[in-house]
């Protein structure tokens, strides 16, 4: 019986991208969304792919969510925490809201998506929790303190449950990209696109299936032995 695979923000950038990659190999997926009904219902056409539409900052929602996804598709066995948003500012300029919005999506999400599954992975002997962070919650970056934070937050977070559940058959996980060609970064002006080509020692950005490709990686059961690991792709940028 295929697994079932739950990706939030699933459906857009690199979350599609997992998503996708996942349903190829044969689990059955899940994709959670914010706000984009039309991508959302344009992407379930294209991919086949079951998608949700709930906050990951709310826990009642959250909670609701998984119940709905493990009575269409089964009890979730990979859990991938993508959703995420920016906020961006200098901090003498920041406000509280935006601090709070991108701690609640990126940080809070960590929280209100792995409890409603963790018990049910335990009960089952295993699971696999991979949680996409940031080149910038290993390095930080200008501009970014609540994002760098709630991402460094997500690496903590991971290492802590990882030895939490190792004898539970579950690994967690974290895979921090560095700058991927994404739609969001693909509409920043070019002038700016390639000054951050010129940081990379690869020279040139990152592929979104490249991300996907190593979550597959920690998905399946030839990953049992590596847990508690964040691994960095991003072409050399930050040496962590």
């Amino acid at each position: 019986m295929a697994r079932t695979a739950l990706v939030t923000g699933g459906t857009r950038g690199i979350g599609e991208a997992i998503s996708i990659a996942l349903k190829k190999a044969g689990y059955n997926v899940a994709a959670t969304y914010a706000g984009n009904d039309e991508k959302a219902q344009a992407f379930k056409a294209d991919h086949g792919v079951a998608v949700f539409k709930w906050d990951v900052g709310d826990p009642e929602a959250c909670t609701a969510g998984v119940a709905k996804v493990e009575a269409e598709l089964g009890p979730v066995d990979i859990l991938v925490n993508n959703a995420g948003i920016t906020r961006d500012g200098m901090f003498h300029k920041m406000t509280f809201d935006q601090w709070r919005d991108v701690m609640r999506t990126n940080l809070d999400s960590m929280f209100t998506m792995t409890r409603p599954v963790i018990d049910g992975m335990r009960e089952r002997g295993f699971g696999r929790i991979i949680n996409i962070t940031s080149i910038n919650g290993q390095k930080g970056q200008m501009g970014q303190a609540n994002y760098s934070a709630a991402k460094a937050g997500v690496i903590g977070f991971t290492k802590a449950l990882a030895q939490e559940n190792a004898k539970k058959g579950i690994t967690v996980n974290a895979i921090a990209p560095g700058y991927i060609a994404t739609e969001m970064v693909m509409a920043v002006p070019e002038k700016v696109r390639e000054s951050i080509v010129a940081t990379i020692p690869v020279g040139r950005l990152g592929e979104s299936d490249e991300i996907a490709d190593a979550v597959l990686y920690l998905a399946g059961d030839k990953a049992g032995f590596v847990t508690g690991s964040t691994l960095t792709i991003n072409g050399g940028q930050y040496i962590a």
